[in-house]
């Protein structure tokens, strides 16, 4: 077939891979269709040695490999042939009196930089060597000119590009465009990794005074999956980066939504501030929450996942239809036949027994999840999307540990309180601000949060527990910032709480503190605030 005016013929091909995955059946269908290959070290040996017609890149540049394979590319000879405009005569002058032939197909991939990053023990020295130069540098000329070249990185497309070129007898432009957009994409999202690492040498090195945040924010994640719709179903999204790859796996159900991710990204949160152990029968035991639109409704410890799921439920036994419940300890068949009970969107754990999962996977649309706590840094920049730019912060890594914590009242809270507030605090930082939380030992009563001001924040939660018929009388309370002023204090010790856990830092501290030991309660000061906005 004759080729159109947009599509570009390829009678020369220059091939340079480092992942060979489909290169023989490449290099065969372009030999087929009478396109010359050239190729450098490897990829040159590979297709020699599979009975392919190959001249090596060193024959075309008349230099040899140096360096030890830093420099095989780089000569004008390979560029010139990339670069050189096909309609523009003053290029083509330029090819003909240095003796250059145009290459009308690049096919590169790069040093796997990443996966060496990733691997356990790699030194200094072979990850730098793992920096792709003349790939890139290829990749690059090909991608510019891509008006006359082509350029595959990705064996994915190797089919496509052979069907392309059997069908129309050359590369069609729109073809050519989408090849260098994917081109330029994996050589931003390669310089992105470099910088990244490289950022983490030299600006999180010893010093006191280096710096926590990269000078450019430099963010290249892969498109996993397209989501059927965002927050509402007027709204596309997308879920980048390896959320589903390598920290969670689905094990049931239908595709995860959006709201779905960012529900368990809150239970992923919230649960990893309590022990996450694969042993169900670790000393410890079991910690459960339930969450609901991203906030946690119920918070529950036992001896078992059954029984710390009960007390979870008992919070708020309304809000759980249609949530998420994530347990730090492989989910049973007990808790599997209660949670049955209830329609629920996802389950999470770290693992689910044999038996349950046959269980749960009776509903159909109910997704499951495990997790794996060690492929998950929770220590990562948190970072949030504002008009013309993004705001980056350290994680909220405080787990409530309370030995920096102060009373700061006549009346020093029990054991058994300290117990209470302890776990309350680390359920208080995963509610929506203004935030409070009424518990005790080993599990959540009452949950405010998502308030406009504190006292409301403690309205609604005594309201929502008078009307599950809780009583918050010996209670302890959590809340996520200061009291500005003593009446959300007064109302919580009025609904039942007898301790209290806050920040502290108001200017009317000594106002607050007054009030609280007024009516003969204890308070204690973390220092801490827990705002979640």
């Amino acid at each position: 077939m004759t080729p159109q005016s947009s599509t570009r013929p390829v009678a020369r091909a220059l091939l340079s891979v480092y992942d060979k995955s489909g290169l023989l059946e490449l290099g065969r269908g372009l030999a087929e269709l009478g396109v010359e290959l050239v190729a450098s070290g490897g990829t040159a040996t590979a297709l020699a040695d599979a009975g392919l017609e190959v001249t090596a890149v060193e024959s075309l540049t008349g230099s040899p490999e140096m360096l030890g394979g830093r420099v095989k590319t780089l000569h004008p000879k390979v560029h010139g042939g990339i670069l050189a405009r096909r309609d523009l005569a003053q290029d083509q002058q330029d090819l003909a009196a240095q003796q250059i032939a145009p290459i009308d197909l690049v096919v590169c991939n790069l040093y796997p930089f990443e996966e060496t990053v990733a691997t356990p023990g790699a030194s200094y020295a072979d990850i730098v060597e793992k920096i792709d130069i003349g790939g890139p540098s290829m990749l690059r000329s090909a991608a510019k000119n891509h008006a006359d070249v082509g350029v595959v990185v990705s064996p994915a497309d190797y089919p496509v590009v052979l069907a392309e070129l059997r069908e129309h007898g050359g590369l069609r432009e729109e073809t050519r465009r989408r090849l260098a957009l994917e081109a330029f994409r994996r050589t931003a999202a390669y310089d992105a990794a470099i910088q990244s690492w490289l950022a983490e040498q030299v600006e999180s090195g010893d010093t006191v005074d280096a710096p926590v945040f990269p000078e450019t924010f430099l963010q290249s994640l892969p498109r996993t999956t397209m989501l059927r719709y965002g927050e509402n179903p007027h709204q596309q999204a997308a879920l980048y980066g390896s959320f589903l790859d390598g920290i969670a796996r689905q094990l049931h159900g239908k595709e995860l939504s959006y709201n779905n991710l960012v529900d368990v990204q809150a239970a992923l949160a919230l649960i990893l501030d309590f022990p996450v152990d694969l042993d169900s029968s670790a000393e410890g035991g079991a910690c459960v929450a339930i969450l609901k639109h991203n906030t946690p409704c119920g918070v529950g410890l036992g001896p078992s996942p059954l029984e710390a799921y009960q007390r979870a439920f008992e919070t708020d036994p309304e809000s759980p239809f249609g949530g998420i419940i994530v347990c730090n300890q492989p989910w049973d068949l007990a808790l599997a036949e209660e949670v049955d009970k209830i329609f629920t969107e996802v389950l999470v754990a770290p693992g689910f027994a044999e038996d349950a999962l046959a269980l749960l996977r009776k509903k159909k649309n109910r997704r499951l999840l495990s997790f794996d706590a060690t492929a998950i840094d929770a220590a990562q920049l948190e970072w949030k999307r504002i008009f013309g730019g993004v705001l980056l912060q350290q994680a909220d890594a405080s787990r409530g540990d309370l030995g920096a914590a102060e009373v700061v009242t006549k009346t020093r809270p029990t054991p058994e309180q300290l117990r209470a507030l302890e776990f309350a605090w680390r359920v208080v930082k995963h509610v929506k601000s203004n935030a409070v939380v009424f518990g005790a030992d080993g599990r959540t009563l009452a949950v405010g949060g998502g308030c406009t001001s504190r006292v409301d924040a403690v309205h609604a939660a005594a309201a929502k527990a008078a009307r599950t018929g809780i009583s918050l009388e010996g209670s302890v309370l959590a809340s996520d910032a200061f009291f500005p002023f003593p009446d959300g204090l007064e109302t919580a010790i009025e609904a039942g709480a007898r301790a209290i856990i806050q920040p502290g830092g108001s200017a009317r501290d000594e106002a607050v503190i007054e009030a609280a030991d007024r009516l003969g309660v204890a308070m204690v000061f973390t220092g801490v605030r827990h705002f979640r906005h």
